[in-house]
């Protein structure tokens, strides 16, 4: 069993954190949102700092930068339109040349954990229909099995927490066996119920600007779930908007056309979701009413 990892593309671990050879699944490359995040400053000092450790890198985010790597067999990239999800990329050719690995870095999501766990299987997957459960619940498009379902649900509410990506992980690998790791997944995924009541109290404050539906989720107290919230406001306009923390999520339905990363002018991200600065909340309402209307 490799060592587990978790992180996003603007939260890389230090290489001298990982042992031995790495794999890297569902992390995309760092998009330039502000902050001083950006492809320079977070990835590419992490695939440096890796160096001949690096095993393979599996990804399906759109980046501008992923055509660098187009002559390295280590990098095994796609965009989200040719792979909806990460696992189906994850293929037993894909396993078997990268050779032995010491530990699996991989996305914090449903997607990235269905990764690591089929790598671990040798890119099997670990139940009958685990990648287009994957697809779905990263595309939020189709209906998830009730299992995929569950776990989204427990990742939602406990996003931070490593222990319960661990039994994701552990749990579908071993066969969906395993009493501890269901149990904490039971735990985590009954907690989204408080997450979800957050969430209806948000939608109701969405107000339509043109083609946006926006609501400002930092007056909320409790706990919600983004994803849903911003799944709600897409219901009201093509682009839902949600502000927080001084950022800005952007979003539209995978395969609506909307592409974000272009409009905005980033350097990479899922082309239907991206955040962005509050500061730029202004002038991407103002890009979005003026764009011409993607093929819906």
């Amino acid at each position: 069993m490799p060592l587990l990892a978790f992180g996003s593309p603007r939260g890389l671990p230090k290489p001298t954190t990982l042992s031995g050879r790495v794999v890297v699944l569902d992390i995309a490359f760092a998009a330039s949102a502000g902050g001083g995040v950006s492809f320079a400053t977070v990835t590419e000092p992490f695939i440096a700092g890796l160096g001949d450790r690096l095993a393979v890198w599996i990804d399906h985010h759109d980046h501008d930068r992923h055509i660098d790597f187009a002559g390295d067999p280590r990098f095994v990239l796609a965009t989200k339109a040719e792979h909806g999800a990460c696992p189906e990329m994850v293929t037993p050719d894909v396993v078997r040349h990268a050779g032995p690995i010491d530990t699996i870095l991989c996305h914090l999501d449903l997607d990235g954990l269905y990764a690591a766990a089929k790598w671990i299987l040798d890119g099997n997957e670990p139940y009958p229909g685990a990648d287009d459960d994957a697809r779905a619940i990263d595309t939020r498009l189709g209906t998830p099995s009730p299992v995929a379902a569950h776990i989204d649900f427990a990742l939602r509410a406990r996003f931070r927490d490593n222990a319960l990506k661990r039994a994701v992980i552990l749990w579908l690998v071993n066969g969906m066996e395993g009493d501890a790791h269901k149990a904490l997944i039971d735990d985590a995924a009954a907690e989204f119920a408080v997450r979800l009541r957050g969430t209806e109290v948000l939608a109701d404050r969405f107000v339509t600007v043109g083609r946006v539906a926006m609501v400002d989720a930092g007056v909320q107290p409790s706990p919600y779930d983004k994803t849903e919230l911003l799944l709600r406001g897409q219901a009201l306009a093509p682009v839902a908007a949600v502000r927080d923390s001084g950022m800005v999520t952007l979003a539209a339905r995978f395969g609506s056309g909307w592409n974000f990363v272009t409009l905005l002018g980033l350097d990479g991200g899922m082309p239907t979701r991206v955040t962005i600065p509050a500061a730029r909340l202004d002038e991407a309402l103002a890009l979005i009413n003026a764009a011409a209307a993607p093929g819906l």
